[in-house]
């Protein structure tokens, strides 16, 4: 399975851990919630560029509730 996802402006905690949440769709159409907590660049990666679009893209954030997410 195949899912494009975006960033939100929405962080909230599952578990204690604070994630951020980014909206999704599979290839067949389907939409979905994805909550992140960490993401990297494998480390033979030169991580530049993804560190710069992370820091000039990715909203600041407010925190939600999880319970207003779902």
């Amino acid at each position: 399975m195949k899912i494009s996802i975006e960033a939100t402006d929405k962080l909230t905690r599952i578990d204690g851990v604070p994630v951020r949440l980014w909206e999704g769709i599979t290839e067949g159409g389907v939409k979905c919630k994805v909550f992140v907590h960490r993401i990297a660049v494998h480390k033979t990666e030169d991580s530049a560029q993804f560190e710069q679009e992370l820091e000039e893209l990715l909203p600041l954030g407010s925190h939600v509730e999880l319970r207003h997410i779902l």
